[in-house]
């Protein structure tokens, strides 16, 4: 009983992974998100991303990549992720945590520039206040969102969905080859 409810987890999210691969406008949206991103990368823009929870953690993640390495040694490429604790509660505290993402895209964020914006639901508050400040200030958004895309899908200039509707795991178990697939993009592109 227990093997197979373990086996259970990786059939449903092989299962999840290929209805996304299989669909040909989604693997589209990862090109064109990654076309926008390399686009504002060799204009000397930069890349910013946030994300709650798990998301948060894909947020680091993307960015540590850019900066740091992912497969071959190159320059660094300009990425942070919105993940700064004395900056979360600093705005948490004083602006509430609907402001967090927000209040440093208004900082750091600038014409040119692309926000890389993860909600698997596409309705974290924090989220969308942070991609409705992206468009004012002319930085563009690209969303990983999952179900239906949620308050977040028409504030993307790309929205790369997840049609699942089941629990969340299964949607960041593919936003995750997703940005391993972005970062591969970015770097093939700067080369």
């Amino acid at each position: 009983m227990a093997n197979e409810r373990i086996e259970s987890h990786f059939s449903e999210a092989a299962s999840v992974l290929e209805r996304f691969r299989s669909d040909a406008k989604n693997i589209a949206a990862v090109h064109s998100a990654g076309d926008l991103m390399l686009s504002a990368l060799k204009s000397g823009g930069k890349l910013i991303s946030c994300g709650n929870g798990g998301s948060m953690c894909d947020a680091m993640h993307f960015a540590e990549e850019l900066t740091g390495k992912f497969r071959d040694d190159r320059a660094p490429i300009a990425a942070m992720s919105i993940s700064d604790p004395s900056h979360i509660s600093c705005v948490g505290n004083d602006h509430g945590f609907e402001q967090v993402f927000a209040r440093f895209v208004q900082a750091h964020g600038k014409p040119g520039d692309v926000l890389l914006a993860i909600s698997t639901s596409g309705n974290s508050p924090n989220v969308l206040r942070a991609a409705e400040v992206a468009k004012k200030q002319g930085v563009k958004v690209v969303g990983l969102t999952g179900k239906d895309g949620g308050k977040l899908a028409p504030l993307c200039d790309v929205e790369v969905r997840v049609p699942h509707g089941g629990y969340a795991d299964r949607v960041q178990e593919v936003h995750i080859k997703v940005i391993h697939a972005l970062i591969d993009h970015i770097e093939r592109g700067m080369e």
